[in-house]
């Protein structure tokens, strides 16, 4: 898909189911690779991101979400049914009718479908994105585990680290640190973006993973508690480890 396209899309989406506003935009890369990490909200966060981020993105999407046969059945329980609060046999209807334009968009976006619990697969996920970091694109992830039940503040799940893999595999090929940026996406129509941290080559794998997810994770928490505290002014002076 041509950017201009991309970009009336997310006006489109702005328009209708976002409109909110972007804070800390002085925190955004002037140019890529680099992976912006990202609160789900639930059907919210993916539409805010691409919407309020002025930077082409590639999402992570859910491999189920992009696969024509299996979309319908995830997105009736957990959006249509859940969210939206529709019964069968109308739900199941509203869910195919939804995929039938969700899944060829998710493709045309460039978004990246994600095995998550699948290791052979999840290489695919990794190689593909990749490619996205090479071209000096921007990734966009949300790695909450959606198996685990929502902390009641925030409504996020414990994040997976995955994503940090990108940041070992990048330095090896490339032989640059990558960056990665915390979202923060809040039901009040503000998301975040805090400053960057950066891969750590010298600590030891299993360490740097292990940092990486926490401190993504605590910023993003920690943002969005001052959100919801209301304090907008404040969110970007999160201390950093």
């Amino acid at each position: 898909m041509k950017d201009g396209f991309y970009q009336l899309i997310v006006g489109v989406l702005d328009l209708f189911l976002w409109g909110g506003k972007l804070v800390g935009e002085e925190n955004l890369p002037r140019r890529g690779p680099a992976v912006f990490i990202a609160n789900h909200l639930d059907a919210t966060g993916p539409i805010a991101a691409a919407c309020s981020i002025p930077l082409r993105v590639h999402p992570w999407v859910i491999a189920d979400m992009m696969d024509k046969d299996l979309a319908p059945v995830w997105l009736q329980a957990d959006f249509v049914e859940r969210q939206l609060h529709f019964k069968p046999p109308v739900s199941r209807w509203l869910a195919r009718a939804i995929c039938s334009i969700s899944v060829p968009l998710f493709y045309s976006l460039g978004c990246i479908p994600v095995y998550i619990h699948d290791y052979e697969r999840m290489r695919e996920t990794l190689e593909t994105s990749m490619n996205v970091l090479r071209d000096e694109k921007f990734l966009l992830v949300f790695p909450e585990d959606y198996r685990l039940p929502k902390d009641p503040v925030t409504k996020m799940q414990p994040f997976q680290h995955s994503f940090t893999r990108l940041g070992e595999r990048y330095f090896a090929e490339i032989g640059e640190r990558l960056k990665f940026y915390p979202v923060t996406i809040h039901s009040t129509g503000y998301l975040v973006v805090g400053k960057p941290v950066v891969f750590n080559p010298l600590n030891p794998v299993g360490v740097e993973r292990r940092r990486l997810k926490d401190l993504m994770e605590d910023t993003i928490i920690a943002m969005y508690i001052q959100l919801e505290g209301g304090n907008v002014s404040g969110v970007l002076t999160v201390e950093r480890k």
